[in-house]
């Protein structure tokens, strides 16, 4: 998968995630920092979404609505 659509795919994470109702504003914001952290990082996108799952169980649901699990 091209960088784009990882870039095109994290925007959405990241849009879901800061409107989520959810999330607390610390969990949103502990999550964007992740994937901020991970992005530069450049570290595979399969590996972030697992990641972000292991710490944040609340963003499963986020993720399955989007369809990306």
């Amino acid at each position: 998968m091209s960088h784009h659509k990882h870039h095109d795919k994290l925007e959405k994470i990241k849009e879901a995630i800061i409107n989520s109702k959810d999330l607390s504003e610390e969990q949103k914001s502990n999550a964007l920092a992740h994937i901020e952290e991970w992005y530069k990082e450049d570290k595979a996108y399969g590996v972030l979404i697992e990641g972000l799952i292991e710490k944040f169980a609340e963003l499963e649901p986020i993720f399955s609505e989007l369809g990306l699990i």
